[in-house]
């Protein structure tokens, strides 16, 4: 689950946004619990972040078999990630600065998983 992601995030940061990321990881945390409580609490939101994980796995299944098909999804994913807004794509944008082997990296993984369970409900 945790590489799924990585991968949705390196290809969202590929997307131009008018945002810089936050510097230190500390901040990244904290940034990404915002993140959470932003798409957690507003409905729209919250769908248009689990119709992003639904596109990812179609994305996943297509492989790299269907070039037209894939390269069509990673565009709806980028369209979808754009509508969660400013404070989401900082937070793409620092993921690569972030270790992925640090406590900092862990927590903000289980802020993730916790968007991930507001999908199952």
């Amino acid at each position: 689950m945790n590489l799924k992601w990585i991968v949705v995030i390196l290809l969202i940061v590929t997307m131009p946004v008018c945002v810089e990321a936050q510097t230190s990881n500390n901040a990244m945390v904290t940034h990404a619990r915002n993140v959470l409580k932003i798409i957690s609490g507003d409905k729209a939101k919250t769908q248009t972040y689990c119709e992003t994980a639904k596109v990812f796995d179609q994305i996943e299944r297509a492989g790299e078999k269907d070039t037209k098909k894939t390269d069509k999804l990673y565009r709806k994913m980028n369209e979808l990630a754009k509508k969660l807004g400013p404070e989401y794509a900082a937070l793409v944008y620092g993921l690569p600065k972030v270790d992925p082997n640090s406590q900092d990296a862990q927590e903000i993984n289980s802020t993730f998983a916790a968007l991930d369970k507001l999908c199952a409900q």
